[in-house]
């Protein structure tokens, strides 16, 4: 049986849902392995890379299944992981190191997105950068670096008064949002998630999902925010639906989420497996919010959703994501 070593970030036992939620992911991802007959071992990447290396090598795993979304509970450290399966020649799932690295920092994939062509939000960052084709709208302060919308709350949109202000908004919410942040001009419209998976012929578009806000005031700010993501008990939560079903009129909205997806693989040169997500404005233009290359894989989350609807059962999407890593 080979062995997989199961990468994930360290947990303490104080930490927050989104984090505790990479466990599930590992307990669930080795499972799946061992029907597959690997014989997987959980590791936690720790700040001490010395204990890491290590680690690896006394495991001698023929594959890292890598899922660490943090180091030391910083977002802006993720790229630490593949860099040292990267130093130690070990073969790992998922995107490499200059794609997890660009990817994870926001502001930084958007001039990547902007330079290829792809429509994304303008924004402006702390360091007083601006890429705004139109001034005026309302903004959302985002965390550069952390994902699992870190942070974002209603109190997140901000109406446009000039860079000052929202700069100062940004150095305000700095500790909130776990350090660097930036402001996003806000796309009112419908929310997609496209999730993409890697086989023989390349990469591949799973069912395409709208998160739908349903029963929201027209007040209520229509965003997947963090309560609507980890709080169970919460409204938000509670009424953030997912749904792959869609009338014949936005078959040609489908494809130019499909068609932006790939582009968005292949400018980052992204592999295994990823999620890109939309939004579309009131004209029917797609503007893509950011690319994860680590999505969430527990069994209740969107990308195990999107397997389920494209029949694919989550062992056989684990299994195609570690024999694209021993290619």
């Amino acid at each position: 049986m080979k062995k997989i070593v199961i990468l994930h970030s360290e947990i303490t036992p104080d930490a927050p849902d989104d984090e505790l939620d990479c466990l599930v992911q590992a307990q669930a991802i080795a499972e799946a392995l061992r029907a597959l007959n690997y014989e997987p071992a959980l590791l936690p990447f720790e700040l001490n890379l010395n204990q890491n290396i290590a680690m690896l090598q006394l495991l001698k795993p023929a594959v890292v299944f890598n899922i660490v979304e943090t180091l030391n509970a910083r977002g802006s450290l993720i790229h630490f992981a593949p860099a040292v399966l990267d130093a130690l020649k070990i073969s790992y799932t998922g995107c490499g190191t200059e794609a997890v690295f660009q990817t994870s920092n926001k502001p930084l994939a958007k001039k990547m997105m902007r330079f290829a062509g792809i429509a994304t939000p303008d924004w402006l960052e702390q360091n007083g950068f601006a890429s705004q084709r139109d001034e005026g709208g309302s903004y959302l302060i985002k965390s550069s670096w952390e994902h699992a919308s870190i942070g974002l709350d209603e109190n997140s949109l901000i109406p446009y008064a000039g860079k000052e202000r929202l700069i100062k908004e940004m150095r305000l919410r700095e500790e909130k949002l776990g350090g660097s942040c930036y402001a996003e001009a806000y796309i009112e419209g419908r929310e997609f998630n496209v999730a993409l998976l890697s086989d023989k012929t390349g990469a591949r578009v799973l069912p395409i999902a709208e998160m739908l806000f349903q029963d929201y005031g027209p007040d209520k700010l229509k965003i997947v925010d963090y309560r609507a993501k980890w709080h169970a008990d919460s409204f938000e939560y509670n009424n953030t639906i997912r749904k792959f079903d869609f009338p014949d009129e936005d078959a040609p909205l489908i494809s130019a989420l499909s068609d932006m997806a790939l582009q968005c693989w292949d400018v980052f040169s992204l592999r295994g497996y990823a999620r890109v997500d939309f939004r579309v404005d009131g004209n029917g233009n797609p503007w893509v919010l950011e690319v994860n290359t680590n999505p969430c894989l527990s069994p209740d989350a969107g990308f195990a959703a999107a397997l389920a609807r494209a029949d694919i059962k989550y062992s056989e999407a684990i299994g195609l994501i570690v024999d694209n890593a021993l290619k």
